[in-house]
């Protein structure tokens, strides 16, 4: 990039940030692939034809498939070359395998930027993305902040100019992805995708949701989105100690009033604090307990598809009238309003704990795992019995992270080439289990797993499975994540979580779900201003009701607040939105 075009840039995005304040604060391996008897028939080299020659393999499954103990020979065939034809089709739609861009054909080093992870030290050693590196050519330098600092170290390198070729949560950047692409950070892919992303390009069109889900409302391709063979199940909820249940002789409560009967029974037999109720990082706005009011925590969908606000709604009083009684009656954790994640799991293991408001997943590893405390799921409460329980929660076939492509990338076909790797058949394997032999195994009918003595459970260095299962695969990255067979709190020999989250999403009525909508640039920066004005008056008001330092009935003067700060002008933002993405 030439030095006017960089300063342009720079104006443009100081431009941005400055206006959209609140906004921004909403060992690389260099080798080919080797190794195995056909390694030959599993490097393809780069065609310029239209349509490019897709690799051809010699089919290994029969050694592969059901073979608990490979030879060094088949570990190889499997970890360092393409081949992917031990692998079976497990979902409705086919994963593509055109791997006619590997190994790339000349030598590149990607800076990708993305949030550090605290249980990974550095991403440029991970062992994922080492493979990753090996068998696609492409050598990648991860540029990332210390942990905590991630929306200031994106704030000083969007108004610095200078940026990376890739960007993991792109959407950080002040009006979203568009914003970032008329500013002139972002790269419009849309007619590139097709000839430099086809697994991609495959994948995203082989599903009506994943199509609509990833694409602007005008059509626009801007980045590489996580998208499942699946809506992944619901994984945040009611948590109850199982022998909170044994204790108090009661059922697993349903309505609000059989949770306060049960929180009270919990008291009285010796849990100091039942519910653990809220934390700094947002529990106390779920729809858990709120959603049985109809005081949604944020947007949803009412029955005639209109977009309201959940703390505007009627029930609103009753529900912090609720709150507050249960707080003055001890049942919930003191310090709800300021604990973190660490302080939250120490009283979880407690005997002061009966409830969490948390993912099962998680939970396994605390509870079950690690201090044997068995527990069971418990669907959203409901005000009255029949009611059915609701959540605002579906996923829709869109998972993970996202990343793109900025307009300071040197090579945009390597960029490109680099992220498409994800969604063929040999990436979903990677990414999702893991190197083949330590990691895990191909069961008969070409389905990978953890083995008993996979290092996901048995780690050299003693590193429990919700250090592991970032250690040695991607939780999070923008691919093709098959979340219930590949989370391996949720495979675990004895976790009954994936059963829990089942549960909750087959038991739950989703019609009050927003879908992932986009705003136009001159929308993303009112809404952001009016959506962070909304969530600190909220935040302010409910928990100053709930501690009982202000009577229910400042809810009245909560409310005129917000629409005197332009609630409706917020809505109306929402709606247009929604009334776009119905069109896409």
């Amino acid at each position: 990039m030439g030095p006017m075009k960089k300063h342009l840039l720079n104006m443009l995005v100081v431009s941005a940030l400055l206006g959209s304040t609140l906004a921004a604060c909403s060992n690389n391996g260099n080798t080919e692939p080797e190794g195995g008897a056909n390694a030959e028939n599993n490097l393809s080299e780069t065609n310029t034809n239209t349509e490019p020659e897709k690799t051809s393999f010699t089919d290994i499954s029969t050694n592969i498939r059901g073979n608990t103990a490979p030879t060094q020979e088949q570990l190889d065939e499997v970890n360092n070359t393409l081949n992917d034809t031990y692998l079976g089709d497990l979902y409705e739609e086919v994963i593509p395998s055109d791997y006619s861009a590997y190994p790339y054909k000349e030598k590149v080093t990607l800076d990708v930027w993305l949030p550090a992870d605290s249980n990974i030290p550095d991403y440029n050693n991970q062992v994922v993305q080492q493979q990753v590196e090996k068998l696609t050519g492409i050598d990648v330098n991860f540029i990332t902040p210390p942990v905590g600092q991630e929306a200031d170290a994106f704030t000083l390198m969007i108004s610095s100019g200078e940026l990376p070729d890739i960007i993991m949560e792109p959407e950080r950047y002040p009006g979203g992805l568009e914003a970032g692409l008329n500013d002139g950070a972002y790269i419009d892919l849309t007619d590139l995708m097709e000839k430099n992303a086809p697994n991609y390009t495959a994948w995203r069109n082989s599903n009506e949701m994943r199509r609509k889900t990833t694409v602007t409302d005008s059509g626009k391709l801007l980045g590489f989105y996580g998208i499942a063979p699946y809506s992944e199940w619901m994984w945040f909820g009611m948590l109850i100690k199982k022998e909170a249940l044994e204790k108090t002789g009661m059922e697993v409560p349903q309505t609000i009033e059989e949770w306060h009967a049960f929180l009270l029974k919990c008291k009285e037999v010796g849990y100091a604090e039942p519910l653990n109720y809220g934390s700094t990082y947002g529990q106390i706005f779920t729809g858990i307990i709120n959603g049985a009011y109809g005081v949604w925590d944020w947007t949803f969908m009412d029955e005639n598809g209109q977009v309201q606000w959940g703390p505007a709604q009627p029930k609103a009083k009753e529900y912090l009238a609720t709150m507050q009684q249960w707080n003055k009656e001890g049942l919930l954790n003191r310090d709800w309003a300021t604990a973190d994640f660490n302080q939250r799991m120490a009283s979880a293991i407690s005997d002061k704990t009966a409830v969490m408001m948390d993912s099962p997943d998680t939970m396994w590893s605390y509870w079950k795992q690690q201090n044997n405390i068995d527990f069971v799921g418990a669907l959203n409460p409901i005000l009255n019995a029949g009611d059915q329980p609701a959540t605002t929660y579906k996923n829709f076939m869109r998972t993970g992270r996202s990343a793109a492509i900025t307009t300071q990338a040197e090579n945009v076909e390597a960029a490109m080439a680099f992220l498409d790797f994800a969604y063929s058949k040999k990436g979903w394997e990677i990414i999702n289990y893991g190197e083949y032999g330590k990691i895990h195994l191909i069961d008969e009918n070409g389905k990978p797993y953890f083995h008993e003595d996979s290092y996901i459970y048995k780690d050299p260095d003693g590193q429990p499975v919700a250090t592991t299962l970032v250690k040695y695969r991607m939780h999070s990255w923008p691919a093709i994540r098959d979340e219930h067979n590949a989370n391996p709190l949720i495979v675990a020999k004895g976790s009954y979580s994936g059963e829990i989250r089942k549960q909750w999403t087959e038991g739950m009525d989703t019609s009050v779900a927003m879908p992932p909508i986009t705003f136009t640039q001159e929308e993303a920066s009112r809404e952001a201003e009016l959506g962070n004005q909304l969530s600190t008056l909220r935040g302010e008001y409910f928990a100053k009701i709930i501690k009982g330092e202000l009577s229910v009935d400042a809810y009245d003067k909560f409310l005129s607040e917000a629409k005197k700060m332009g609630l409706e002008e917020f809505l109306k933002l929402h709606q247009a939105a929604l009334d776009r993405y119905n069109q896409r």
